[in-house]
């Protein structure tokens, strides 16, 4: 009777694991944090873009490192987000995610600003990101 039980759960468990999502890879996961951003950007939602920062994480500005997503989250309203959302959309392409460790990766592309009655802008970026309770976030971004 207890080896018709252990091999019943056994099997339940095989059949149960059989329609378990399989997680998606570190990189995927980096990947899906990174298009957020720009669905975020392109909806109007600073704070979805910002989601995939740290708290303590750092822009690269004209004198150097500074940081904070605050100051990310200012340097944002001060320039692309003056008249409250983006005039531009936002893309990403040339993606590269490079994996540190188990905990941290590099992450570069460029980025492509469209339309808005403006001329396309694009630049390059690399980012570094970590892992978190929360999944991947970036902890520095030179853009």
């Amino acid at each position: 009777m207890k080896k018709v039980f252990k091999l019943t759960v056994f099997l339940l468990l095989v059949v149960l694991a059989g329609f378990a999502k399989p997680k998606p890879s570190d990189e995927a996961q980096i990947r899906q944090a990174l298009d957020s951003t720009s669905a975020g950007w392109n909806k109007g939602n600073l704070q979805q873009y910002l989601g995939a920062y740290t708290p303590d994480a750092q822009e690269m500005g004209p004198n150097g490192p500074r940081g904070g997503v605050e100051v990310i989250e200012n340097t944002m309203k001060n320039g692309f987000w003056k008249t409250g959302r983006p005039l531009q959309v936002l893309r990403y392409q040339h993606v590269n995610v490079r994996l540190l460790g188990k905990e941290n990766a590099l992450v570069t592309g460029q980025y492509v600003l469209t339309g808005g009655e403006r001329p396309d802008r694009t630049g390059w970026f690399t980012t570094v990101w970590t892992k978190t309770k929360e999944g991947w976030r970036m902890i520095f971004d030179h853009s």
